[in-house]
């Protein structure tokens, strides 16, 4: 392993942070991916704060997580990170999560753009510096693809965005919306299935007090649902779920 450009971090199961069955859930798993995607980029020069002195942000474009086991309480999480493309708007990011005895239980592929902080528009990136870091390390799993829309097809759940749901740009955090759309699944789902694979597209963002619908609907593949949050007709995201 390049460890100059695969970056390992380590996490312990909280109880406070588990869900109803003592398992982490996939809106966690995302708060440690987007952690190590930062502590990566940020201990290479392309962090939070090398960003600002830009006047630019990185913002979560798409992600896909997919998952063969999930980690009970106490138990320790290894996840390694790195870039495997770079272009002039995007850049692919993957990750890799092990267990305490070091078999994989899950990995996940994400696609990152920077923005403008003023006018909240897509910025070139800083392909050359970026590059260096790339590395042809494998992510066995499907890359993000195209959602289909549902809100047509499908009545939508209210929701007005609050407090809680802003990050700290003070729009909707990409974890939040995750969170929303999970919460659109009865709990006996929980009870006897796991989500195989979670896909979510962000198209803008949400800000506090806009009011949203959100959508969902089960396809022809036995397990999978598209959904939607929308504002105004026009989806904010897109987001794909397989059961098994």
């Amino acid at each position: 392993m390049d460890k100059d450009k695969v970056g390992e971090y380590h996490f312990v199961t909280e109880p406070y942070l588990l869900d109803f069955r003592g398992r982490v859930t996939i809106p966690m798993i995302g708060n440690y991916l987007i952690h190590a995607a930062s502590s990566h980029a940020a201990e290479r020069g392309f962090g939070f704060n090398d960003m600002s002195e830009r006047h630019t942000a990185w913002v979560l474009s798409r992600l896909a997580i997919e998952m063969t086991g999930y980690p009970a309480m106490s138990e320790p999480i290894t996840l390694y990170t790195w870039v495997d493309e770079v272009g002039r708007l995007f850049t692919c990011r993957c990750f890799e999560m092990v267990d305490a005895g070091g078999k994989t239980f899950g990995y996940a592929r994400s696609i990152w753009a920077a923005i403008d902080m003023e006018s909240r528009r897509p910025t070139l990136l800083d392909v050359a510096g970026l590059s260096a870091y790339v590395t042809d390390r494998p992510c066995p799993i499907g890359k993000p693809g195209k959602i289909a829309a549902v809100e047509n097809d499908t009545e939508g759940i209210p929701y007005v965005v609050k407090y809680s749901d802003l990050d700290i740009n003070g729009h909707l955090n990409s974890i939040k919306y995750m969170e929303h759309l999970l919460d659109l699944f009865d709990l006996d789902l929980f009870q006897t299935k796991d989500i195989k694979r979670f896909e979510i597209a962000y198209q803008s963002e949400g800000k506090y007090g806009m009011e949203l619908l959100l959508h969902k609907k089960e396809e022809a593949e036995a397990g999978k649902y598209d959904m939607a949050i929308c504002n105004g007709g026009k989806a904010i995201c897109r987001a794909a779920v397989t059961w098994h």
